[in-house]
């Protein structure tokens, strides 16, 4: 169960970074709104799953998921451009992501 909330948690960190970019310094009352929400969700997870978890181990996984569900969201919506050397970049990110669940 500490790897499914950790991932969904993961989940959540992407969506609070890309909330983040859109409230434009907390200008905007909708993404603000989404960025504390995803916020808590993803932090609340986080340290749920480091109950069982390691971490370090935690800590990789979490903002790993995160990092490519804000780049690979931001590829699919044409707001960060996308080449062949970010998606490899991008697979191998993943991989590390499934070595470390594959390692504990």
């Amino acid at each position: 169960m500490s790897w499914f909330v950790l991932v969904v948690s993961g989940v959540f960190e992407a969506v609070w970074a890309t909330a983040l970019g859109r409230s434009e310094g907390f200008t905007k009352l909708g993404p603000s709104l989404v960025f504390l929400g995803a916020l808590v969700i993803s932090m609340g997870g986080l340290a749920w799953a480091m109950r069982d978890l390691p971490v370090g181990t935690s800590y990789a996984v979490w903002v790993g998921i995160g990092a490519v569900g804000t780049v690979g969201y931001a590829m699919l919506t044409g707001t960060e451009p996308v080449s062949l050397t970010k998606i490899l970049l991008i697979g191998g990110l993943i991989g590390c992501i499934i070595g470390l669940k594959m390692a504990h």
